[in-house]
């Protein structure tokens, strides 16, 4: 389509003509410059909200317009009638409605976009005449698109358009959006009640002519598809299902016709799901042999691989047999037709073919699974024990079916699957394992007997020739259960952990398998210790294969942390093999942590003189590659290596904590552990003063880099809070460096490992001073970086905050003894609550609350407070009145509780000048509004939620988003 020329004028000068709005839309729609467009977006944007909009939409619909034209002005037309219906007087509204239709019937044979706009604006004007104005609306659109001589005077479009087949689809276009319409509507409850109950009074009109025109042998496939969508649309109004029972089974038969199947089972599945149904209990009976009779040709289609056919007769079973699962169940003359129903339910979850590459149906029914049982164990114990006599054989069934379909395909199979196949095959994997998980608690102990017997015969068999899929899917089984359930008291695991090592993990998927379900078993083992022996070497076997990374890494870790007190005797192997395959590089680095963080559950249960020289052993060949890559100039590749090593250190120090281990120890069993008070220093910083040197290098020479500093003060900030006090023989180095670091070179990461130290040590007299001389250098450089312009570091800013709040709630004395210049502390607030960054304001809000909180102690703070508060209270209103984001609102109401709880004669007086000021924080605000706001706030010094509603409601109206009912949609 070619362009039309674009005047040289901006369209924001011109006025709201029918010329200028074609100009614009061609400017829109088709000029290449998105500077021009954005431009002609928003003034017609502006044009739709204007008075003459009423009179040029009719003009942009005329027939010789092109398509965009004519659909701006049908969405024009929708969105006065939508937004702007109190503006067009009441003796108005007959000629409009008789235009919309004229219009309607004028653009029954097309374009699609303008006849479907047109319907929502016809639809949205009769949501706002109903019931009082306007008392049988579709009656009168029926009666409106009947076939009439070419003189009637009652058919508005007689004259435009005789094409009874556009005129049918056209009314079924209009009936289909007057529930979405409604249902998108924003209402009142009161009016949307009204109308609910006014729209059901018309469905009697509606349920008649849509089963004349799916009756109707005259009606093309268009038609009747219009129809179905038409019902799926009425059905969401809660009609009653008795009342559309007939049109409900008439919809069955469309399912025989192809080009129909697909809109039927949408219809029929959204027909016989509405909450209300449940109430017609024989209504639901009657479809049942319906649902059956698709039973034939579900099989039919799951033996010719009809994904098609076996996915939408499946869902209409599963929506009758799960919406409807305890109504049926409590049918009891019917209980056979049910079981039948739950019987090709199970044929559709057991669907020849592999997820999801053969077969899509089979998650379909899952939850069905879950309903079921939920629903059976619900029952008083007497009905309950009638109800599993008949069901728990299909639910045994049901496992292994499950099973079945969770096998893996060939190996050869497997590879030549997509990587979002696989993905979907996993995930679908997970689901069975929850299904499983689920049904346990109705089989019980019988289901883990009944696995365990069957992998026994598998394993020790020699007559069997057991393919490994089937070992596998056994395995997934047991884990599935044991990943979730307690099966400490079960007497099957001392046999399955007997029979694990007979397995042979040459097969990749089954060796992950086996490992997953070993680490489902960790806490039954740290119970019975003396199977660790037979267990263990096949987990390190594992740890030596790169294919086998995740899973034999994840149960290692498991295992040492939930059986490390019995460890003892197989540390050295344990050791030994991790330390071969992280200086191998055998797995990545993610991995290569996980497996340090194992490590450290493992030292930390060793005996305390033994630790300190397995640390050494374990992580020397990593601090030698440390020291010759700081030796290197920095580049790419030694970045990596650097990171990958203080990687390491950290996960290990996460969870090397030798007190751990002493906690969980009766006191005459313990061994003697390291404690603050002995002299022996925490093996952990015994290591860190020792590589101190090596990480000042590191710092000197990758300073800035934040990604290798962040690395450092990560090692630390692992430390610190693992080891608590302990770490406090490395205070006073770590404060120098930090120190040094940030004033050289100021990042977040050093301000959040200072926040760590203040929230242990500010309180410990021997480490006071050098907390205090920490906090004073950072502050003063973080204040220096403020008057810059902190716009560029909301990291810093939000970091700062944070030690701030920190500060005060742990040791707020540090104020008076330092050099902290306390009113630059708190325009830094201030400024920091004007960043666009969510978690920087967050972090802001939660500076002045603590800071509030403080001030009635210390001086210091409570003058900054008298004279600048008000600014506080300023800044806090604008961002609650379109200055931050909504979802700040509970933050913003947490400082102005503060404010009140501490200072309310100040907050009186500050928001009383704040909000006199015309247009502030908002022009959509009135001064009534402003003081309602202000008393609400000073009523409340307590009660947080009401504060909090309260800020999020003047929020809204600063924004013009509160009390929007239906006509302001």
């Amino acid at each position: 389509m070619e362009s039309a020329p674009i005047p040289g004028q901006n369209p924001v000068e011109l006025e709201f003509t029918q010329e200028n709005i074609e100009t614009a839309l061609y400017q829109l729609y088709f000029d290449p410059d998105m500077e021009r467009k954005n431009v002609a977006q928003k003034w017609l944007t502006q044009a739709q909200a204007s008075a003459q909009a009423w009179q040029f939409c009719w003009a942009l619909l005329s027939p010789d317009k092109i398509p965009e034209v004519q659909f701006f002005g049908a969405s024009t037309l929708h969105i006065k009638i939508c937004r702007h219906w109190g503006d067009l007087p009441a003796d108005q509204h007959e000629d409009l409605r008789m235009q919309l239709l004229s219009h309607i019937l004028c653009f029954s044979s097309g374009p699609k976009m303008v006849l479907t706009r047109l319907c929502v604006a016809l639809a949205s004007m009769a949501l706002n005449l109903i019931p009082q104005a306007w008392s049988e609306p579709v009656a009168d659109m029926v009666r409106a698109f009947q076939p009439q001589k070419p003189d009637s005077q009652d058919n508005p479009g007689a004259k435009a358009s005789q094409d009874p087949h556009a005129h049918c689809l056209a009314l079924l276009e209009l009936l289909t959006v007057l529930p979405e319409e409604f249902q998108s509507g924003r209402l009142a409850r009161a009016r949307r009640t009204q109308l609910r109950e006014a729209l059901a009074g018309e469905w009697a009109v509606v349920c008649g002519m849509l089963r004349q025109l799916l009756q109707s042998q005259d009606s093309s496939v268009q038609v009747k598809e219009k129809v179905l969508r038409c019902l799926s649309s009425w059905v969401g109004l809660d009609v009653p299902l008795g009342e559309s029972q007939e049109l409900v089974q008439d919809c069955f038969a469309a399912l025989s016709d192809p080009g129909l199947f697909d809109t039927a089972v949408e219809t029929i599945v959204t027909a016989i799901t509405q909450p209300d149904c449940q109430r017609f209990a024989n209504v639901l009976l009657s479809l049942m042999p319906m649902v059956l009779g698709l039973y034939d040709q579900l099989k039919t289609a799951a033996q010719d691989g009809d994904m098609e056919t076996t996915h939408g007769i499946c869902r209409i079973a599963v929506a009758l047999g799960e919406t409807h699962s305890r109504v049926l169940l409590e049918q009891l003359d019917h209980w056979q037709e049910y079981l039948a129903l739950v019987n090709m339910i199970l044929f559709c979850t057991g669907i020849p073919g592999h997820y999801p590459v053969n077969e899509t149906t089979s998650s379909l029914t899952l939850t069905f699974w879950y309903t079921l049982q939920d629903d059976i164990l619900s029952f008083e114990e007497e009905k309950q024990a009638v109800y599993l006599q008949v069901y728990k054989p299909v639910y045994f069934q049901l496992v292994d079916v499950l099973l079945l379909k969770s096998h893996y395909p060939s190996q050869e199979e497997y590879a030549s699957w997509s990587s979002d196949d696989k993905e979907q095959f996993r995930i679908y994997r997970v689901d069975i394992s929850d299904t499983l998980m689920y049904v346990y608690e109705m089989l019980g102990a019988e289901l883990l007997s009944n696995l365990y017997d069957r992998l026994g015969r598998l394993l020790m068999d020699p007559q069997q020739s057991a393919v490994w899929q089937d070992i596998e899917a056994l395995l997934f089984g047991f884990q599935s259960i044991a990943e979730t359930i307690d099966v400490n008291y079960s007497d099957v695991i001392p046999g399955l952990i007997g029979l694990i090592p007979r397995i042979n993990i040459g097969n990749v998927m089954l060796a992950d398998t086996v490992m997953y379900t070993i680490g489902s078993l960790a806490e039954w083992l740290a119970d019975h210790p003396v199977m660790l022996g037979g267990i263990l070497p096949m987990v390190l076997r594992g740890l030596v294969k790169a294919e086998l990374s995740v899973s034999s890494i994840s149960t290692l870790k498991r295992i040492c942390r939930e059986c490390r007190q019995d460890l003892a005797p197989y540390a050295q192997d344990i050791l030994t093999v991790s330390q071969d395959v992280l200086v191998k590089e055998i797995h990545e680095s993610s991995q290569c942590m996980w497996l340090m963080q194992a490590l450290g559950f493992l030292l930390s249960a060793l005996p305390a003189e033994e630790i300190l020289g397995r640390l050494h052993s374990l992580i020397s060949p990593h601090i030698q590659q440390l020291d010759s890559l700081v030796r290197l100039e920095p580049d790419p590749a030694t970045k990596q290596g650097i990171m990958s090593i203080l990687g390491l250190l950290s996960s290990l120090f996460t969870t090397l904590d030798v007190n751990r281990q002493a906690d969980g120890l009766d006191e005459e069993d313990a061994s003697p552990r390291l404690t603050a008070a002995q002299s022996i220093q925490n093996p952990v910083v015994v290591v860190l003063q020792q590589v101190f040197p090596l990480i000042q290098t590191i710092i000197s020479k990758w300073l800035h880099d934040s990604e290798v500093v962040e690395g450092v003060c990560g090692v630390f900030d692992k430390s610190v809070r693992t080891l608590l006090h302990d770490f406090g023989p490395m205070v006073a180095q770590l404060s120098e460096m930090l120190g040094q670091i940030y004033s050289t070179y100021p990042q977040a990461p050093a301000l959040d490992l200072t926040r760590q130290m203040v929230h242990i040590f500010a309180g410990e007299e021997q480490h006071m001073s050098d907390v205090r001389s920490l906090v004073e250098v950072l502050t003063s450089t973080t204040l220096s970086v403020f008057q810059q312009g902190p716009r560029d570091h909301p990291d810093i800013a939000e970091s700062f905050m944070n030690l701030h709040a920190q500060v005060l709630k742990r040791s707020p004395d540090l104020y008076p003894s330092t050099q902290v210049d306390v009113k630059a502390l708190f325009y830094s607030g201030i400024l920091s609550i004007k960043f666009p960054e969510t978690p920087t304001v967050k972090a802001a809000c939660l500076f002045f609350t603590e800071f509030l909180s403080r001030c009635k102690d210390m001086p210091a703070l409570n003058d900054v407070l008298q004279t600048d508060g008000k600014i506080l209270t300023e800044t806090v209103l604008q961002a609650v009145g379109g200055g931050s984001s909504r979802s700040l609102a509970e933050n913003f109401s947490e400082v102005l509780l503060s404010l009140n709880r501490h200072s309310p004669a100040l907050l009186s007086q500050w928001l009383t000048e704040t909000l006199q000021t015309p247009g502030f924080p908002s022009a959509h605000v009135t001064t009534e509004q402003k003081h309602t706001f202000s008393q609400q706030i000073l009523r409340e010094q307590t009660n947080k939620r009401r504060v909090k509603e309260t800020v999020k409601e003047f929020s809204l109206l600063c924004r013009g988003l509160l009390g929007a009912g239906f006509s302001e949609c």
